[in-house]
């Protein structure tokens, strides 16, 4: 539990980790055992648990549990309201827990149709047992080897895969006969497909009476699905040792020098409150991890807090992605639980295709099931009748198709005169996400699909953020090197998404987790 603001300890921690997603909860779950003095901030509590978790019309219109914070778009200098949330687990609270390793092949340079994706520092093999303990942490089901481009692991997913609804496992098996190698998607979720006997797992008929239509998008309710939250910030909270406040954090403070931290500035409670540790994480997302570095710029860091390189808030990224609405005008679909279902057979290129066969398309998965009035919100006023949009919504599976955009160096989240938010972003790999699309299309033809129609997501869909304080051995080129220490600052860390060097194209919960985890064994052994 939260410590109350008359109980916020005066002491010095060991380590203070700022945000508590996905990264900031891997740090404070591994390290919890270590009897350390570990202090973890966030913005918010956790998530209310409420009826309303499971109302699609105050989540998706009156955005209920989303931030109502601004930002600007630095090409227009229009405003608009970006999909964060700022509860305990971060964006978790609300994402469809699709849970998939990078490939090996997206750790090295890699070629797309806009230009070069670069090389990580590290290795997948640097990752691999990172991502094991990262998938039984978010108790992920998968079939391993499903996949054909299945990375490399020591064994089976922790559990089972979950099973198609009858609907989706038609789709599964027409989109094979066609040659298309549809696999089982990997999702976090405590489900059980026999009794577990008492156990922290659900029986299926729970999930099924349930849980099941409320999970991709929706906070979850009966706490099944794997988010930062369950999986690892409320086990870390069991060890005496951990200690969570609820702070707004707004600068980090270093000696004369610059090269140590020694405090951050933070309110509690409309409060300014100050914290000390020996060793700082910082770990509150892409955007907001740049900005907190930029906002703590000093006469020993003019340009901001560790960015003698230039990079801190540059290379930004956030995949480029599109609903992709496809339906069957003679045969419905009634599936409840859709995200199931997964494609990768083009993540590489288009085999036998000359033109496409060594350009990367990206990946593809089922999305959580959309009503009509959902598909018109998406589609915009006039572009359908609502008779129409549920006709659709009543028919279709619905796909969520992402691409890898690359990191350009003038795609950049930066300060205003105002100390707001801006973000400048040009879109990469469109023309490949379009023929992405145009092949799964071609597949689901002949399976009696006659409808398809395509959203492309706007720029406030930063749920897949990285790539803003990006990893690398080059601290001219980079703001952290391999262990996630700033170049710069002795005793700083960033373990969240922003030290991407690339986004690839698959989501990035998991990987964020293992390397996190991977960063905290580095303070373990060295550090701490």
């Amino acid at each position: 539990m939260p410590v109350p603001t008359s109980q916020v300890p005066l002491l010095t921690y060991d380590l203070c980790i700022i945000g508590a997603g996905v990264g900031g909860g891997a740090l404070a779950r591994a390290l919890a055992p270590t009897g350390k003095r570990i202090l973890l901030l966030n913005r918010l509590g956790s998530l209310p648990r409420e009826s309303e978790n499971w109302d699609p019309k105050k989540l998706f219109t009156e955005d209920r549990y989303k931030s109502d914070e601004r930002w600007t778009d630095d090409a227009t200098g229009a405003p608009f309201r970006p999909g964060m949330y700022y509860w305990l687990g971060g964006n978790t609270k609300v994402y469809g827990s699709a849970l998939l390793r990078l490939h090996p092949k997206d750790f090295g340079p890699l070629q797309t149709l806009d230009g070069l994706s670069p090389a990580w520092p590290i290795s997948y093999d640097d990752l691999a047992p990172f991502y094991d303990r990262a998938e039984r942490i978010y108790d992920v089901h998968g079939a391993r080897g499903a996949d054909p481009f299945d990375p490399p692991a020591s064994g089976p997913y922790p559990h089972p895969a979950i099973p198609h609804d009858p609907r989706i496992e038609e789709v599964a098996e027409g989109l094979r006969r066609q040659g298309v190698q549809a696999f089982e998607l990997p999702m976090g979720v405590k489900y059980s497909h026999e009794d577990p006997g008492g156990g922290a797992f659900v029986l299926r008929e729970t999930f099924e009476a349930m849980g099941r239509a409320a999970f991709d998008g929706y906070p979850d309710l009966l706490h099944l699905k794997a988010d930062a939250e369950t999986a690892t910030v409320t086990p870390a909270l069991h060890y005496d040792n951990v200690d969570l406040v609820v702070a707004d954090v707004t600068r980090i403070g270093t000696d004369a020098t610059g090269r140590t931290v020694t405090h951050v500035e933070a309110t509690v409670d409309g409060e300014p409150t100050t914290f000390r540790a020996d060793v700082f994480a910082l770990c509150a997302g892409a955007v907001n991890s740049a900005a907190l570095l930029l906002r703590s710029a000093s006469d020993a860091h003019p340009d901001g807090l560790a960015n003698g390189s230039g990079a801190v808030g540059r290379h930004f990224m956030r995949h480029v992605t599109s609903k992709f609405y496809t339906a069957a005008s003679d045969t419905p679909n009634p599936t409840r639980f859709q995200k199931t279902l997964a494609v990768n057979d083009f993540y590489f290129g288009v085999p036998g295709d000359p033109e496409w066969e060594d350009v990367p398309l990206g990946h593809i998965h089922l999305m959580g099931k959309h009503a009509g009035w959902q598909i018109l919100q998406d589609l915009g006023k006039g572009a359908m009748t609502p008779a129409e949009a549920d006709a659709l919504a009543a028919h279709s599976v619905d796909w969520w198709v992402q691409t890898e955009d690359l990191p350009l160096r003038d795609n950049r989240v930066t300060l205003g005169p105002d100390g707001g938010l801006r973000v400048r972003y040009t879109e990469t790999n469109r023309r490949a996400q379009e023929h992405l699309m145009d092949r799964l299309e071609a597949a689901l033809r002949p399976l009696g699909f006659d409808r398809f129609v395509r959203v492309a997501m706007p720029l406030g869909v930063v749920n897949h953020q990285c790539g803003t304080c990006r990893m690398g051995r080059d601290p001219a080129a980079s703001v952290v090197d391999v262990s996630g220490r700033a170049h710069e600052v002795t005793n700083l860390y960033v373990a969240d998404a922003s030290v991407f060097p690339s986004s690839a194209a698959t989501n990035p919960t998991l990987t964020i987790a293992a390397n996190a985890l991977r960063v905290a064994e580095h303070l373990t052994s060295d550090v701490l």
